[in-house]
């Protein structure tokens, strides 16, 4: 048997993703596609010949993830005009659009993405996004480690109503009822998905909807969970209020996606069952209302997106001072900027939330969150190589991670896709940033 390739990274200094005290002088030793070892120049000895990364101006941390994104959706970076994206784009550009967008946010560090879910008039674009995850894991294309959500929802959910209520509806995209909605579960779950995405409430990002709008009953919802575990997969639950959060708990579902609305009853309820929650902060700031607004988002939409912008403030300050479980997630579609999908980490540093804690939401809670923590989300022996080499210290400056030049090394399960070094220039993105054409008309 042919034995693992060895490489050794050295660093400056070593963000482990647990939350330990920052390692100077670090060396990581790989073997293959796994660590080997970590620890400080004076405890890790780098073998005879080995093959060593002299990242030594840079901080070492894992690979981040962003566990709340929407690759296919028209994203401002690549469409200029809302309507257009919406009516104009056959799903067959989307499913292109997503794997360029996942390479935007690759190169900037965020090695795992998990994507949850979008449509089309024509249907679900499960299918679509679980052939860009296999064929990223199967080597044929260079990018992120991919988990794929499927919408699975009722007529009239708020995640139909992404879509203008006068687009003609092709496929089976919603159903009603427990068994139906099972039906549509399974349809997903056959096509491959490793998430069941749906939700409790309206939502803020549409037209003519209010987020206090129930959506689905207990027991619609309890089905889909249903399926989602017995395939030993994860149901994702869109909650915007106090009620929707107790009906996603009493369902089971793995993860609660929003911090919006709350009361100091669900707010317990969540703490006790130990759920994980996703903020998607970065969606809610001026900055992504201004980005919307550009592009030509509804009068009505930019207003609910702006009401409820405190109400997701506050709740996101009294959640994390009260020790909720936060994984970091964008709900980037339209906004902000593909590969922006550190802002959200700046967000919540802005916010209060300590600049190391800001990084475990995109290391290791977010695998917690996944699941595969064992594999994934810290720097330790035994674990999958997806390091991230920065040149600064993100704990002085959370901002550096939004800083493409400041993103020197991008390496997953050992393997180097970005190499910014002084010297080198390895680039998954070819394209100079943003020299694109955007789809407008």
């Amino acid at each position: 048997m042919a034995t693992a390739k060895q490489l050794a990274i050295k660093g400056k200094a070593l963000i482990d993703g647990n939350g330990g005290p920052v390692l100077a002088d670090p060396i990581v030793l790989l073997e293959g596609s796994r660590i080997a070892a970590v620890g400080s120049k004076d405890q890790v000895k780098i073998p005879h010949g080995v093959e060593v990364v002299d990242a030594s101006h840079c901080t070492l941390m894992p690979g981040m993830m962003d566990l709340h994104i929407h690759l296919c959706m028209f994203n401002n970076r690549t469409f200029k005009n809302y309507r257009v994206a919406q009516w104009e784009v056959t799903p067959h550009l989307q499913q292109m659009y997503a794997y360029f967008h996942s390479q935007l946010c690759f190169e900037m560090g965020f090695t795992t993405l998990r994507d949850l879910g979008q449509q089309s008039t024509r249907g679900l674009m499960t299918e679509s996004m679980c052939a860009v995850r296999d064929a990223i894991d199967a080597g044929v294309l260079a990018g992120p480690r991919i988990v794929v959500g499927a919408f699975t929802y009722m007529t009239g959910s708020h995640l139909e109503l992404i879509f203008p209520r006068a687009a003609e509806r092709h496929g089976f995209q919603n159903a009603d009822g427990p068994w139906e909605l099972r039906k549509l579960a399974r349809t997903n779950l056959r096509a491959g998905c490793d998430v069941i995405k749906t939700c409790a409430s309206g939502g803020g990002g549409t037209d003519k909807e209010e987020p206090d709008v129930r959506n689905h009953t207990q027991e619609e919802l309890d089905a889909m969970v249903d399926e989602a575990h017995a395939l030993h997969k994860q149901a994702a639950v869109h909650c915007f209020t106090p009620g929707a959060h107790r009906m996603a708990l009493k369902a089971g579902a793995d993860t609660i996606e929003h911090m919006v609305f709350h009361d100091d009853d669900s707010m317990e309820k969540i703490i006790a069952a130990g759920v994980w929650m996703t903020p998607t902060l970065a969606h809610r700031t001026d900055h992504a209302i201004a980005i919307r607004k550009d592009i030509g988002t509804p009068e009505f939409t930019l207003k609910k997106m702006k009401t409820i912008q405190p109400h997701c403030y506050k709740t996101f300050q009294r959640f994390y001072k009260a020790g909720v479980n936060i994984a970091m997630g964008t709900d980037m579609g339209f906004e902000p900027g593909m590969g922006s999908n550190a802002f959200e980490l700046e967000t919540y540093v802005g916010l209060g939330m300590k600049p190391m804690d800001a990084i475990l939401t995109a290391t290791r809670n977010a695998a917690r969150a996944l699941k595969r923590d064992k594999d994934i989300g810290t720097l330790e022996a035994g674990k999958i190589a997806d390091i991230v080499a920065v040149d600064g210290d993100p704990l002085a400056d959370i901002r550096i991670l939004q800083e493409r030049k400041r993103i020197q090394l991008v390496m997953k399960e050992g393997d180097i896709y970005v190499d910014r070094r002084p010297g080198h220039a390895k680039e998954i993105v070819h394209a100079e940033p943003d020299s694109w054409r955007k789809i407008d008309a």
